[in-house]
């Protein structure tokens, strides 16, 4: 049996924790992985683009477990009701091969994007930050909001999204949550939003090279936690901020990021550093009050391998019941699959009723190859995947 964590397990546990307190947690689960950087096996992500969004494979090991994770990216879904973002994942035992855990990850996703960037910010933005402009107010903006003001300590949030009614949603639940002395503030306009900040997140949807932060917007020692731009053709910043020569770049993994950050826009030879050096203490994340920092965030495997380590012994840990799905066969003989499949044999050594040779008529192969539905199913089955095809 193969554990099991769902929609409703993942709220339960995140609420008895507390989203803040979760998020910290997670954080310091991602930063112990960082710290082991070279143990990992890394690879970008593979993509699958389309004209309206992105599905996308996650995968890493640090040769004891294995995990990978299915997410997309549509943002237009929100159109027709449905999430830009959906995400599962699997843990596995690398000794074996066997599935430990298989677990929702579109909260999850959430929760540990905004880990990593306050993971990061801590490195990169001035100690005494405590104003950040939140530029993007939809469904990951409330996690980067309650991660800020938490681990970071950010007591006003200045407020921007070209969808009025997204503010007005964060607004409403930052207000419902009375966060620690935070002050919120709705602008006009992402320049409005930006005067005086001294961390400026930008988390948009648009799958299209945006320009939502421009150079003259910078202000000497900002930190930019960019997470919005994720795949090719996706970006946020002019590339002249990137350009600055103040300007400090980190991002998860550098061959990732050259194709999916912000850092596509820049040459090959750009120069970057890596968490995972800054973490480890070989490259400093900011080297003066002056410089501008900036997080290339586009996500990267190994922060949802912790993700789901963390989940899986969360998950055994506060459990009363065990909630496990049967999806790898148990047999008796190990190399008997076919005697598993059909799980009893007679005494006169015949397969049960429903698996004789004679099921399957022979007229339902028809001379193109491949079954032919039962006359009672093809109808249904048919206009099932009319639907899925928009006819």
């Amino acid at each position: 049996m193969v554990d099991y964590i769902g929609v409703e397990r993942v709220q339960e546990l995140v609420t008895r924790i507390g989203p803040a307190p979760f998020m910290e947690a997670l954080a310091t689960e991602i930063e112990h992985d960082y710290r082991r950087w070279r143990e990992f096996d890394k690879s970008p992500r593979h993509a699958t683009h389309s004209s309206v969004g992105v599905i996308e494979l996650m995968p890493t090991s640090d040769g004891r477990l294995y995990s990978f994770k299915y997410v997309n990216g549509h943002p237009k879904n929100t159109a027709a009701g449905l999430l830009t973002v959906t995400a599962f994942g699997v843990l596995s035992d690398v000794e074996t091969g066997y599935p430990l855990l298989l677990s929702e990850m579109t909260f999850t996703t959430a929760l540990r994007t905004a880990a990593m960037s306050v993971l990061a910010a801590r490195r990169m933005a001035r100690p005494d930050s405590r104003v950040m402009a939140l530029i993007g107010n939809g469904a990951q903006s409330e996690f980067q909001a309650i991660a800020f003001n938490h681990m970071l300590g950010i007591r006003e949030l200045r407020l921007y999204d070209t969808d009025s009614r997204a503010t007005f949603k964060l607004e409403r639940n930052l207000l419902r949550l009375g966060l620690n002395g935070l002050r919120v503030v709705r602008c006009e306009s992402s320049t409005e939003a930006v005067r005086g900040a001294d961390i400026v997140t930008t988390v948009t949807a648009d799958k299209r090279n945006a320009v939502i932060l421009t150079p003259a917007m910078i202000q000497p020692g900002m930190h930019i936690n960019a997470v919005g731009g994720d795949c090719p053709g996706k970006t946020e910043l002019h590339p002249d901020i990137l350009r600055r020569p103040d300007a400090r770049v980190m991002v998860e993994y550098a061959p990732q990021c050259r194709i999916e950050g912000e850092i596509q826009q820049m040459d090959a030879w750009f120069p970057v550093t890596e968490l995972s050096d800054v973490v480890r203490g070989t490259a400093v994340a900011r080297a003066n009050r002056q410089e501008v920092t900036i997080f290339d965030s586009v996500g990267f495997a190994l922060t949802d391998f912790s993700a789901l380590r963390y989940l899986y012994r969360l998950n055994r840990d506060q459990r009363v019941a065990a909630a496990e799905i049967d999806l790898v066969p148990d047999l008796d003989d190990p190399k008997d699959l076919f005697g598993g499949l059909v799980q009893q044999v007679d005494l006169g050594g015949r397969l049960r009723s429903g698996w004789s040779a004679h099921t399957v008529a022979a007229n339902d192969f028809p001379a193109g190859g491949g079954a032919r539905a039962p006359d009672a199913m093809r109808a249904t089955d048919t206009r099932r995947a009319d639907s899925c095809l928009g006819s």
